[in-house]
């Protein structure tokens, strides 16, 4: 559509209200990083205590345990690194932004959720092979409790607000941490094995956590990566087809297509209008399209519509 009358569809966002949008993503961002760093604080005070019982007592699923949240702490990282660019504003250089930052911050998420599997893999396999006694079981039990509390409270913090501001990284980091303190569980049957001087238990818990973290690695990798290969919800699609072939004058919707960048969607699509239509009206259309779409679809930040004529 045209330019310079402050009714843009094109890449800013339309001039009604650029400001609520603005604060809007930097609200986003602001709590997506304070989520960030209190869940980092609360997974760095779990993992430093069940290091300490790891030396104390030589379980290795607990290691493996110990690892994975550690690994987890350090997701925060990367993720931080992508909210504070995407705090930045749109360039001649970059003219969408930075959002997709995020989503190469879930690629290395990703990478350590597969890095920890390894290392619980490698441990396991070790100890198996060579069996060791574990000792001060009562501890480990505790700090399997502990570590199942520490995860499912990042996991609902992290979920909560990843869905809130739509960031699927940080959703993806949610439900690692979820799995994590599941798994946490898992290590109260190594230290009953313990208990029962069965040393083969506690390496098997050990690989079956990696196991559960290799389930985690998958769900989280198709998240990503389909952010990043502009994956769309049909849901999403059907429904932005509804919405704007609801509008008065719009005979029909075509080259609808929908993207994330970071915390929100893009929209591009044609609607076809009258043939007579006059380019004034037919920029009328477009706008009311637009708002309907930004009114109803979720953190829709910006909509191109070409109007064109029908047959």
């Amino acid at each position: 559509m045209t330019r310079g009358h402050g009714h843009g569809h094109g890449l800013r966002p339309h001039s009604h209200d650029p400001a609520d949008r603005l604060d809007d993503n930097l609200t986003a961002s602001r709590l997506g990083m304070r989520t960030l760093w209190g869940s980092f604080g609360v997974l760095v005070l779990t993992a430093a205590l069940q290091a300490v019982v790891v030396l104390l007592s030589g379980s290795v699923a607990l290691l493996a345990d110990t690892l994975h949240n550690a690994a987890d702490a350090l997701s925060a990282i990367p993720l931080a690194i992508a909210f504070a660019f995407g705090r930045r504003a749109a360039s001649r250089r970059f003219p969408y932004g930075y959002g997709r930052a995020e989503d190469l911050a879930g690629l290395v998420v990703v990478a350590l959720i597969a890095a920890s599997a390894v290392l619980a893999v490698v441990e396991s396999t070790k100890r198996l092979l060579r069996p060791e006694d574990v000792t001060a079981l009562p501890v480990v039990a505790i700090a399997a409790v502990l570590g199942f509390a520490g995860n499912e409270l990042v996991a609902r913090w992290r979920i909560r607000v990843g869905r809130r501001i739509g960031s699927a990284a940080l959703v993806a980091d949610g439900l690692h941490a979820r799995t994590d303190g599941f798994t946490s569980l898992a290590v109260l049957a190594a230290a009953g094995g313990a208990a029962l001087n069965w040393r083969w238990v506690d390496p098997v818990v050990g690989l079956l956590v990696a196991g559960a973290i290799v389930l985690v690695l998958i769900g989280a990798g198709r998240q990503v990566l389909g952010r990043l290969l502009d994956a769309a919800d049909p849901d999403d699609m059907t429904r932005a087809r509804r919405l704007a072939g609801d509008v008065p004058g719009v005979l029909d919707v075509e080259d609808l297509r929908l993207r994330w960048s970071g915390h929100g969607q893009l929209a591009e699509l044609t609607v076809v209008v009258e043939r007579d239509t006059s380019l004034v009206e037919a920029h009328r259309i477009a706008h009311d399209v637009e708002r309907a779409l930004r009114g109803q679809m979720h953190r829709l930040l910006r909509a191109h519509v070409h109007p064109h004529p029908g047959p």
